[in-house]
């Protein structure tokens, strides 16, 4: 059967049954918008992806596995209510535009055991699988190993772009999509599916970003990890939702990094498109380069407006050049701005980590404005605000 012939088959309903059979009948989603949200996906899915057949049964697998950690989690929920009890109002968030910086910064500081941090098993794989105890979750982690190596043979550039590591800390960007008001443009063309995004009220990300996040630290508890003092956040997403971020974590202090667009949204748009050749034959690079830079110019200029309404003392301003050529004065500044003391213990982590995870060690990421379609003149008129209040010492 074809993959057009396929998609017709890829239904809310028929979603949601296959992930109520593989749950043994659990029944409760959640109340949030879920289903409105899934069937914006899946008719922009089908009018606009392209999907192959393979990249059809990757994202089916992908959304039915969404489905099932959505209700084992209510399942959890309802049978230890303290799991909502559990006190997250004050992450440190870092937030920027991609290829800034963000995950050599995040990692270093996950090094430090005051933090909690999320590694890609637990955001790939936030609930037990059925054959697996909460003590020892061997399953998930052997199956986020497999997937990491499946993806690093299937497409190696991308690991120039994001050093993928299924045991090291990493973006919640995959927990965000389980309210399915998520970046999806991150995987496949769906223009619509992102205007539609743009017309709704996002706030059940961050409530369902918030109930799984405690349900991480509940795991992580009954894994007798011992426990952290605030959770350490990343997600370039956050850009476009700040509000809301501030809103449901009241007390959230936000590092913002800063890196001029021309080097950070070719980027970005290679590792869409990188993406993009999992689930569609012939995707477009001038398509993703198009809509990464007029997604990341709106996140930024909403992010700066945003911060105009909150007390400057929450932010954080961080250049990339600096993370890159003097980390530990980076890192004292940002240990400062968190109120924890930099101990020596703390100092001296840090520093082994950054020896052996310098950005040298990984492959070079080549990527030029015009593969994608854009140019300097965009550049400078999308982010002029930005490079103004931001990158003006760098001009």
């Amino acid at each position: 059967m074809s993959a057009h012939a396929l998609i017709n088959e890829l239904t809310v309903d028929n979603l949601l049954a296959s992930a109520i059979s593989r749950t043994n009948g659990l029944s409760n989603f959640g109340d949030d918008t879920y289903r409105e949200a899934l069937q914006a996906l899946l008719d922009a899915l089908a009018a606009e992806a392209e999907l192959s057949k393979t990249g059809l049964h990757l994202l089916q697998e992908r959304l039915v596995g969404q489905l099932v950690n959505r209700l084992v989690m209510e399942d959890y929920l309802n049978r230890h209510p303290e799991i909502t009890q559990i006190q997250i109002d004050d992450p440190l968030v870092i937030l920027g535009l991609p290829r800034t910086g963000t995950t050599m910064l995040q990692r270093t500081l996950a090094v430090d055991p005051r933090f909690y941090s999320a590694a890609w098993w637990e955001t790939r794989y936030p609930a037990p699988l059925a054959d697996e105890t909460l003590a020892a979750p061997a399953k998930r982690i052997a199956q986020a190993r497999a997937e990491v190596e499946l993806m690093a043979q299937a497409i190696p550039q991308i690991l120039a772009i994001h050093p993928l590591d299924a045991m090291l800390c990493d973006e919640e960007f995959m927990l965000m999509e389980h309210s399915f008001m998520c970046a999806m443009d991150a995987y496949v063309n769906v223009p619509s599916y992102t205007r539609w995004l743009d017309q709704q009220d996002q706030r059940p990300v961050y409530t369902q970003l918030k109930k799984m996040l405690q349900f991480l630290q509940w795991q992580k508890n009954q894994r007798g990890e011992p426990a952290r003092q605030r959770w350490l956040l990343k997600a370039p997403q956050h850009l476009h939702t700040l509000h809301l971020l501030l809103d449901v974590f009241p007390k959230a202090q936000v590092i913002f990094t800063h890196r001029d667009p021309t080097q950070t949204i070719p980027s970005m748009a290679s590792m869409a498109h990188t993406l993009w050749q999992m689930y569609s034959d012939n995707p477009d690079p001038k398509a993703a380069g198009e809509q990464w830079n007029s997604r990341m110019a709106r996140g930024i200029r909403h992010t700066m407006q945003v911060r105009e309404q909150h007390a400057a003392e929450r932010f954080l301003d961080i250049n990339f050049a600096d993370t890159v050529t003097q980390p530990m004065r980076v890192l004292e500044r940002v240990y400062a701005f968190a109120n924890l003391p930099l101990t020596d213990k703390a100092r001296a982590d840090a520093q082994v980590w950054l020896s052996q995870n310098s950005r040298e060690k990984r492959a070079s990421h080549d990527y030029s404005l015009e593969r994608f379609g854009l140019n300097e003149a965009q550049m400078s008129q999308d982010y002029s605000e930005y490079r103004a209040r931001h990158l003006s010492l760098n001009h």
